[in-house]
């Protein structure tokens, strides 16, 4: 079973070709100041290319699904969900926090994403290794950096904190934890779209597609957009 997996969460976003008994077998990703709309749809052919495969190859879509940038999320959810239609192939959702705690397995600390959700909060979740996968101590949540630290902390362990919000505010998570903090490598800082692939695999063996009529990016909180709406009304 081969599944193309899409993650436009951050700016950081990129596409990977995955299969079950293969592994992974393409992954590229892009850090520019365009929009995910001007090079989404370029990038799938690139993999698809450099692949040796057709769109009609894929057997299943997965796509991250937030918390993360509103704009991003609704470009990358719409493309899946297009490309759902047009090949009749099913289409998994995938967190996008648990997926990238999936960049630290085995870890022995308690792993904690962050996003930056902009107004000096971050998205974030707290997951820990237990047996074969993540559980989470903390869900998703949209929070200040000194209220999480206050919600996270957790006896006589440390906190392997990782992504952009991890980079933003990691002076501030510094002085409020002290040693307790650790903060993942350059290369870890970003969520890679091969675990977006894993862990849809993992949703599409089981049977656990999404409904893409239905199917709505997780954003937390409202849009900007609509916050000033709902003002008016």
């Amino acid at each position: 079973m081969k599944i193309l997996a899409i993650e436009t969460s951050t700016m950081l976003g990129g596409v990977a070709i995955a299969d079950d008994s293969a592994g992974l077998i393409a992954e590229v990703r892009l850090n520019v100041k365009s929009t995910h709309s001007e090079r989404l749809m370029t990038e799938i052919d690139h993999v698809l290319k450099q692949s040796f495969l057709k769109i009609s190859d894929i057997d299943v879509f997965a796509i991250a699904v937030g918390p993360g940038s509103f704009t991003g999320l609704r470009i990358g959810l719409s493309t899946a969900k297009g490309l759902a239609y047009a090949t009749g192939k099913p289409i998994v959702s995938v967190p996008t926090l648990e997926a990238f705690a999936w960049n630290f397995p085995y870890c022995r600390y308690p792993v904690c994403t962050l996003l930056d959700a902009r107004k000096k909060e971050v998205y974030a979740a707290v997951f820990r290794w237990e047996d074969a996968g993540f559980v989470r101590l903390i869900d998703e949540i949209s929070i200040s950096v000194d209220s999480l630290v206050g919600k996270a902390e957790f006896p006589d362990e440390k906190i392997l904190f990782a992504g952009e919000g991890a980079i933003l505010y990691k002076n501030e998570i510094t002085e409020l934890m002290g040693d307790g903090a650790l903060f993942a490598s350059p290369e870890k800082m970003s969520l890679s779209p091969a675990n977006v692939a894993s862990l849809g695999l993992k949703k599409a063996s089981q049977e656990d597609f999404s409904e893409p009529v239905s199917l709505v990016p997780f954003y937390i909180r409202s849009s900007e957009a609509e916050v000033k709406l709902n003002k008016k009304m």
